[in-house]
């Protein structure tokens, strides 16, 4: 023990009648005892060499005989400070358990935090080439799962399929053309603004809007065009019915019926 209690009161109340030196030999003779561990030596000269005290074997004798008790094959013993020392043990077993489990659940605590590493598949950007959506099954899986949740960029070597194709046909747009614009637009599409999750839906998409484009165009120079031409067909004849005396028909009648 590198410490023990020491009650002043407790002391000096059993204390007061020793001399001086007799006052020293106790002390050293506590903490002898208390570094120690064990009993002292049964030779009262011994155990004044052992405190420095040869000199004063007398007064060493003394505060044994009163303080301590001598056990045959053991030595000088003394009884408030051996529970001293069974109380420092206790004490001493106790903080012991207690930080190994205070160490062992931060290490628990530090495992379940750890994530386990995410596995790669074997060919890189498989996903990015197909477009499809792997199933998450939890750990790395999911990992994988919502990176493509994110969607993944055009490949380089994209051309539209069969299907695609006939989609373009039906809605009358010209499918070399509109492919090459596509690829052209969404390769230089930076960011995530150019991932998508179906690149298939994202072609229908583009030649709807291109069809609906150059619908509208059509439509409307035809409307202009029919307007034009039903318009002078509805001046004209109003012209020749002035010249015959007739009344002029409706003006905003559409077929120019009088």
């Amino acid at each position: 023990m590198r410490f023990y209690s020491f009650h002043i009161g407790d002391y000096a109340s059993h204390t007061r009648h020793l001399t001086l030196m007799e006052d020293l030999a106790y002390r050293r003779l506590l903490d002898l005892y208390y570094m120690n561990e064990r009993p002292l030596n049964a030779r009262s000269a011994d155990v004044a060499r052992a405190i420095n005290m040869r000199e004063h074997e007398a007064e060493v004798a003394t505060v044994l005989g009163e303080f301590f008790e001598l056990v045959e094959g053991s030595g000088w013993i003394n009884r408030r400070a051996d529970e001293e020392i069974v109380r420092c043990k206790s004490k001493q077993e106790q903080a012991s358990r207690a930080g190994k489990a205070s160490a062992q659940r931060r290490f628990n605590a530090r495992s379940t935090d750890v994530q386990p590493p995410i596995t790669h598949d074997p060919l890189p950007n498989t996903h990015e080439s197909t477009g499809e959506v792997p199933l998450s099954s939890g750990g790395s899986g999911g990992k994988r799962a919502e990176r493509a949740d994110r969607g993944a960029r055009l490949p380089a070597d994209w051309s539209p399929t069969e299907a695609d194709r006939a989609f373009a046909a039906n809605l009358g747009v010209a499918v070399e053309r509109e492919a090459a614009s596509f690829r052209d637009y969404w390769h230089a599409k930076p960011g995530a603004d150019g991932r998508k999750t179906n690149w298939s839906a994202t072609w229908r998409n583009w030649v709807r809007r291109s069809s609906e484009r150059k619908g509208n165009g059509t439509g409307s120079r035809s409307q202009s065009r029919n307007g034009f031409i039903v318009l002078a067909e509805r001046l004209a004849r109003e012209d020749a019915d002035r010249a015959a005396g007739s009344p002029a028909g409706d003006f905003f009648d559409p077929e120019g019926r009088g």
